[in-house]
């Protein structure tokens, strides 16, 4: 302790004030003095017609000191000096002109009690008028001078953007470009296909031609930027446009189209980045909700997977059609927790009016017993079977993981389905199951055989849906390229000329529920998935919309092609005799060839699991002849 009082109280009290006399209130209380005392010297000259006297002079010199020292005291106590004066607003300037006239009319007071002779109240008044335009110009400097600056600043650092649609989508997208400063761009024009729009303005924006000239308009004006908002297009139509646009390596912007914005799920709407999806998009799925309700409205429904990607997409879309009950079963529990607590989020945000059961179950279709118990309990009127080992490459190393799971865990559910009177059963099937050539596509055709032969004894509707490659799966290409794309590169292609047919999981859970509506019993749906895919032409897409240029900023590397991996994969076994369903996307194949006794060789491919004196390999050509190891 020193005189009464402690080093860091004395400390703390220095602080204070030297946080109070930082150098920008010191440079305003100059500025002010300065204003204030060239206020009250105007209005001296404007009294007098600019003639003043000695007595006059000396009188404001000795007033001076005291108005100056009560306008500082006064704009203290308003807070004057600590507002952040480049943010100022109305509320600052009010504060402002209360704080003057407080500080003239005190100061006269004080000056009426100090001398005798001093300068009349008029004088006062005027000069408050005076101070008051002066000390605000000052703070009001602040702001002007922080806008001036950033605006010039930030115009050399926008990019310029062009929008796809001179409609009222494209105009809120300007509105919003022009209010919201975080959107780093300035609209340079408009892109319209409809003639009577071209070389007119909408907000001063020129429309500068039709999409036909878009990758020419995007040279010559230098764009950066390219905002897409024709809600009213189709997919194929957007698609068209967003392919163009890609080409010339611009960053992109897509408003969402009307399919997208009346989802359920889409809580908002706004610009979003341009996914794989948009550039493989198909015209919108239309849907026979009549069939669909009939078989799924009030009825116990299961899914097998139903964590997974197939199989949780399928539970979200089952849940608009009032099943009473969703049964998910899986064996990983995380995925089927994360699906749980994203279907409870949602009800308790009371964004749907139907809740039906979900029921979250962790069990192994190859576990009879304990599937025969799910069964038992539950009584489920309709089952999706998705739960299945899928990845390739894997199953390749280990095949019998392969079999047990996709051939055994489906002859058990299938059986179940036909002892607990199940009303339809739908297998999730693959394109790898025609003329497989990898134990995974051999183990899926047997599947679709195994609950053929069901069909042919059974009360109950089984039917299998085969579709290809979905965007976004779990262990698809997609994600994939996009953590080498994050990592950067290179990007790892098997083979340039690989193709693929490729579907949103959306889309092909919708066509799986369908299906489900279409089938009375033994079909063999196909989807239709469009033209395939280039691998390499993805790979390249998805680079360009991270903004990179590929081969240049991404390598991209051929490895070539794994174990069991085909260069061209097909979705029909006997192209020459397939039926077209009520839905143009879905058609039905024949199963002639199931008609076999698959049950009888099933045993000989069970014992092969365990005796190594039966062939595995052979046991698998048994059942599927256009097996090519």
């Amino acid at each position: 302790m020193t005189g009464g009082i402690s080093v860091s109280s004395f400390e703390k009290i220095t602080g204070k004030i030297r946080k109070r006399l930082n150098i920008y209130s010191l440079i305003l209380f100059f500025v002010d003095a300065i204003a204030i005392s060239l206020s009250f010297l105007l209005t001296l000259f404007i009294k007098n017609d600019l003639i003043i006297s000695e007595t006059l002079l000396m009188q404001f010199v000795y007033e001076l000191p005291i108005i100056i020292l009560i306008y500082w005291t006064i704009f203290e106590l308003f807070q004057m000096y600590r507002s952040l004066w480049e943010f100022a607003g109305v509320e600052e300037v009010i504060k402002g002109v209360i704080a003057n006239i407080v500080a003239a009319f005190v100061s006269y007071l004080i000056v009426r009690m100090v001398y005798e002779n001093h300068l009349r109240l008029s004088y006062y008044i005027i000069g408050l008028f005076m101070a008051t335009m002066l000390t605000l110009l000052v703070r009001l400097f602040f702001r002007v001078y922080r806008f001036i600056t950033s605006y010039f600043k930030y115009e050399l650092i926008r990019k310029r953007a062009l929008i796809v649609g001179a409609g009222s989508a494209g105009t809120l997208v300007l509105n919003e470009t022009q209010k919201n400063h975080r959107i780093d761009a300035t609209v340079v024009g408009f892109i319209d296909d409809d003639p009577r729009k071209i070389d007119r303005t909408i907000h001063s924006v020129p429309v500068l031609g039709s999409t036909e000239e878009i990758d020419l308009i995007i040279h010559e004006h230098a764009i950066n930027t390219v905002y897409v908002a024709i809600p009213k297009a189709s997919k194929e139509r957007i698609t068209e446009i967003l392919n163009k646009v890609e080409g010339t390596g611009v960053k992109i912007k897509l408003f969402p189209p009307f399919y997208e914005m009346l989802q359920e799920r889409s809580d908002d709407v706004k610009l979003r980045d341009v996914r794989i999806e948009d550039l493989l998009g198909r015209d919108e799925i239309k849907l026979d909700e009549t069939g669909i309700r009939d078989y799924i409205d009030g009825k116990t429904i299961m899914v097998t997977g139903g964590g997974g990607s197939i199989g949780s997409e399928l539970v979200r879309q089952i849940r608009h059609f009032n099943p009473k009950a969703i049964i998910i079963v899986d064996i990983y529990e995380n995925n089927a927790y994360e699906l749980q607590m994203e279907l409870d989020r949602l009800y308790r945000t009371n964004k749907v009016k139907h809740k039906p059961d979900i029921i979250v179950l962790i069990a192994s279709v190859r576990d009879y017993e304990r599937m025969a118990e799910i069964y038992k309990q539950y009584q489920p009127h309709v089952v999706f079977h998705a739960a299945a080992h899928k990845h390739v490459p894997l199953m390749e190393v280990s095949p019998k993981e392969a079999i047990k799971n996709n051939v055994f865990g489906t002859l058990n559910v299938a059986r179940l389905a036909h002892e607990y009177h199940v009303d339809k059963f739908v297998l999730i099937s693959t394109d790898k199951a025609v003329n497989p050539t990898n134990i995974m596509g051999a183990t899926k055709r047997i599947a679709e055989k195994i609950i053929m032969a069901f069909n042919d004894q059974s009360d109950t509707d089984y039917a299998a849906v085969r579709f290809g490659n979905v965007l976004g799966s779990n262990g698809s290409v997609i994600p994939l390229f996009k953590k080498q794309i994050e990592e950067g590169g290179p990007v790892t292609v098997t083979h340039p000329e690989i193709t693929r047919f490729f579907m949103t999981i959306p889309e092909a859970c919708q066509l799986v529920i369908q299906a489900g509506a279409y089938a009375n019993g033994g079909e063999l749906f196909v989807l239709d998935m469009g033209e395939p895919m280039k691998i390499l032409d993805l790979a390249q897409k998805l680079i360009r919309l991270s903004g990179l240029e590929p081969h240049k900023d991404i390598n991209i590397q051929f490895t070539g092609l794994r174990p069991g991996e085909k260069m061209y994969e097909e979705l029909l076994v006997d192209k020459s005799n397939v039926t077209r369903t009520k839905n143009n996307k879905i058609f039905v194949e024949p199963n002639g060839n199931c008609k076999l006794n698959v049950f009888d060789k099933l045993d000989d491919l069970s014992n092969a699991l365990v005796d190594d004196r039966y062939n595995l390999a052979k046991q698998i050509k048994e059942l599927v002849p256009h097996y090519e190891k």
